[in-house]
C-alpha cells in the first residue's frame, strides 16, 4: 500500500472511532434523558394524586361546613325575630 492509501485507512479508522463515542455519548444521553422523563411521570402522578385527595377533603368539609352555616343563618334570624331588633 502506498502512503496515501495509509493515511486514508488510518483517517477512516479515526472517524470510524469517533463516530462510536459519539453514538456511546448519544445512548447515554437518551439515557438520561429516560430517567428524567421517568422522574418527571412520577412527579406528576403524585401531583395529580395529592390533587384528588386534596378535593376529597375539600368536599368532606364542604358537607360538614355549609349545614353548619346554615344551621347559623336559621338561628341568627330566628333570634333577630324573637327580639325583634329589626
Amino acid at each position: 500500500m502506498t502512503e496515501p492509501e495509509l493515511r486514508m485507512i488510518e483517517l477512516l479508522s479515526r472517524i470510524e472511532d469517533n463516530q462510536r463515542q459519539a453514538l456511546a455519548l448519544q445512548q447515554e444521553h437518551l439515557q438520561i434523558a429516560q430517567r428524567q422523563l421517568e422522574r418527571s411521570n412520577r412527579s406528576v402522578e403524585e401531583s395529580i394524586e395529592l390533587q384528588r385527595v386534596a378535593v376529597s377533603r375539600q368536599a368532606q368539609v364542604t358537607r360538614f361546613v355549609l349545614p353548619l352555616i346554615v344551621l347559623l343563618v336559621f338561628l341568627l334570624v330566628y333570634l333577630v325575630v324573637k327580639w325583634r331588633i329589626l
